[in-house]
């Protein structure tokens, strides 16, 4: 039903426990070199459990050949701090594609100033700066399954 897209993840628990909620929620993941981790280690499989070959799963050598490959125009949502608009604002549809930046740097700043009516933050108290990669895939992923739930139900 949708894509989510990592841009250059750099854990490779985060990279399998999102690998496994894909699996469990009919998603495809997308991974976008460079990663800081072979994609075959240990913490990976680990994190994925035994989800990992059932993934739908594609690797993309950079961003310009993720772009290349895959129309994003209204499709696609970014996960940022940098905007004030929460993610249940947002309007998910089938297909739809929602991209998470890397644990330190999130979605380059290019990106989201093309996309800027597009990002999507999920709000937080003045205590914190960021989740975790993994939770925040979750959050949004669910809030996107909730808005299209009658298509979902047909996958389970």
């Amino acid at each position: 039903m949708f894509h989510l897209v990592l841009v250059h993840p750099q854990i490779p628990n985060n990279t399998g426990a999102i690998g496994r909620l894909c699996v469990n929620a009919g998603a495809t993941l997308h991974i976008i070199k460079p990663i800081a981790f072979d994609i075959d280690e240990k913490a990976v499989r680990r994190a994925g459990l035994d989800y990992w070959h059932k993934l739908d799963l594609h690797i993309w050598e950079s961003l310009d050949d993720f772009f290349a490959n895959n129309p994003i125009t209204n499709n696609a949502h970014f996960a940022t701090t940098k905007t004030d608009k929460p993610y249940f604002d947002a309007t998910f549809q089938d297909g739809d594609y929602i991209f998470f930046g890397s644990e330190t740097a999130g979605i380059p700043h290019d990106i989201l100033e093309r996309y800027k009516e597009q990002n999507i933050t999920i709000p937080m108290t003045k205590e914190g700066r960021s989740l975790n990669l993994a939770i925040s895939t979750g959050i949004v992923l669910y809030e996107a399954i909730r808005q299209n739930y009658t298509l979902f139900k047909e996958q389970i």
